[in-house]
């Protein structure tokens, strides 16, 4: 199987998997998919993830279908580099290779310049049109015409506060915060138009190629709000160079005033789908996060 047959026909890569046909190398996939590279007999590389047996369950229905979505609909900007989606089937995707290089200054600043340019593209409206997942996760991405507070608190806020309440991860007070950062949300400012963002933009999922570029994978990809993207790459001890980063983004197109007071609001979303998957252990994170939201708002200054 070289790479243009696996073009013409995707639904054979299972049984070429199956029967060793393909040269199968595992590589890291994150704590969701079994992930591996492909070597094909032309010599071209593909990564692979799929569902992992240890689940026990099939992929929820449309799991890699909305990736692939999400990772086609980001490429389309022609903006940052996003791997090019070459089989997307129920249970199997598979992308085109993205060979691993080191984080330089220089990257960092053209990727702050793209992840700008890819924003700018915009989206019709808050959400997608297709059925969305974070994580292993379902994210409501109803089409919503916002203001993106409003569609912020409702569909990326309220679920997983929800789910993390119920799981036991954000027992009375801890859950107050969070409630009151959803009832104070619209006071907390940055309302803007719809972003095309990645919208899971934790440093991990953020791939630095030999090619010099920063390159987008594993996107919970819908039309949000810009800020968000830049608060996720802040998360969990921040992105290479992430000030030269900012600083691109910024010098090509400025954020909001009181963009840094709402870091936290932004990050939220993503900490709380963390207590939501995987219980208490980020709880305090999600309590810092909520607090320092509504501090935020009473100090939020002109910043630039």
């Amino acid at each position: 199987m070289d790479l243009a047959y696996l073009r013409a026909h995707p639904a054979h890569l299972p049984t070429f998997l199956t029967h060793q046909r393909i040269r199968e190398t595992p590589v890291a996939g994150g704590d969701i998919c079994a992930a591996s590279r492909l070597t094909l007999d032309d010599g071209h590389s593909v990564f692979a993830k799929s569902w992992p047996e240890r689940a026990g369950r099939p992929a929820p229905e449309g799991f890699f279908a909305s990736e692939a979505a999400g990772l086609r609909w980001l490429r389309e900007a022609g903006a940052v580099a996003v791997p090019e989606v070459i089989v997307a089937l129920p249970d199997l995707l598979a992308l085109d290779w993205v060979e691993p290089g080191e984080p330089t200054p220089e990257a960092a600043e053209r990727f702050g310049r793209e992840l700008a340019d890819l924003h700018r593209a915009g989206a019709p409206a808050f959400g997608a049109t297709w059925p969305g997942f974070i994580g292993a996760l379902p994210a409501d991405n109803t089409p919503d015409d916002g203001p993106w507070s409003t569609w912020f608190a409702r569909r990326r806020l309220t679920p997983y506060l929800r789910r993390s309440v119920d799981n036991g991860a954000l027992p009375g007070p801890d859950g107050a915060q969070v409630e009151e950062v959803i009832r104070r949300v619209a006071g907390l400012g940055g309302d803007e138009p719809p972003a095309r963002i990645h919208g899971d933009l934790w440093p991990g999922n953020v791939l630095w190629g030999a090619d010099g570029r920063a390159w987008l994978v594993d996107p919970a990809a819908h039309g949000g709000h810009r800020e968000t993207d830049l608060a996720q790459l802040a998360l969990f001890g921040g992105a290479p160079h992430l000030d030269r980063v900012l600083a691109a983004y910024r010098e090509s197109w400025p954020l909001a005033d009181g963009w840094r007071e709402r870091v936290p609001l932004h990050q939220l979303h993503l900490l709380l789908v963390h207590t939501a998957l995987f219980g208490g252990a980020y709880r305090d994170a999600v309590v810092r996060a909520a607090r320092a939201a509504l501090a935020g708002a009473g100090r939020a200054t002109v910043d630039g």
